[in-house]
């Protein structure tokens, strides 16, 4: 086994990937890369991957982007005896979070990320950031009320559908700023998931 990443340390799509592959326990070497680091606009980095973009795993001979693809690749080929679940209908029960993260939450939610966190002072729009926390905290509803029914969004223990939500609202409750729900159950659930040996090792960096 001989696993690459490339991605830079303070983006949430890398932080998923590194994430990840600690909870597996996996050997790899992690290459900067993106921004201030460079790397993704060389011909070696746009050979494997032509949008340049992170992140970026090399696995083998198998290459792969998109953050998403890559946590269900890693999860299905080391984790079929810790976080794979191998009933298909449980599987995809849980793996919608995945994409109800990037389709729902994401778009809203990084525009109060980029705005409160990445961009300086002078520069934040808070009228757009209003707007978006009080629709994200609706949007947000819908996770709420299915953890108050199970522990995890992967269900009955923690899996790969907890991983990008739970990096996003771990940035969400440390903001300073308004919010008019509870999420009472989000909360419970952040905080198991925040006592995981990795998860604050990479989730805190910016």
């Amino acid at each position: 086994m001989s696993i690459t990443i490339w991605g830079r340390p303070n983006s949430l799509n890398v932080h998923k990937v590194l994430w990840l592959a600690a909870e597996l326990g996996l050997q790899f070497d992690h290459v900067p890369a993106g921004q201030q680091y460079g790397v993704t606009d060389t011909a070696e980095f746009l050979a494997l991957n032509p949008n340049g973009l992170i992140p970026v795993i090399k696995d083998g001979n198998t290459v792969l982007w998109e953050s998403n693809t890559i946590l269900r690749y890693l999860t299905e080929v080391y984790g079929k005896n810790s976080l794979w679940i191998e009933d298909p209908r449980l599987r995809f029960s849980a793996e919608k979070w995945i994409d109800w993260y990037t389709t729902t939450v994401l778009p809203v939610f990084g525009i109060v990320f980029f705005n409160l966190v990445r961009q300086p002072e002078e520069k934040r729009d808070l009228q757009a950031v209003k707007v978006a926390a009080e629709k994200l905290e609706k949007i947000l509803d819908v996770a709420n009320a299915e953890l108050a029914k199970q522990p995890y969004l992967s269900g009955p223990r923690f899996g790969v559908a907890d991983i990008p939500l739970a990096l996003a609202l771990n940035h969400w409750f440390n903001l300073d700023i308004e919010r008019r729900h509870n999420h009472t159950h989000l909360k419970i659930w952040l905080e198991r998931i925040r006592a995981r040996d990795h998860f604050l090792k990479v989730a805190s960096i910016l």
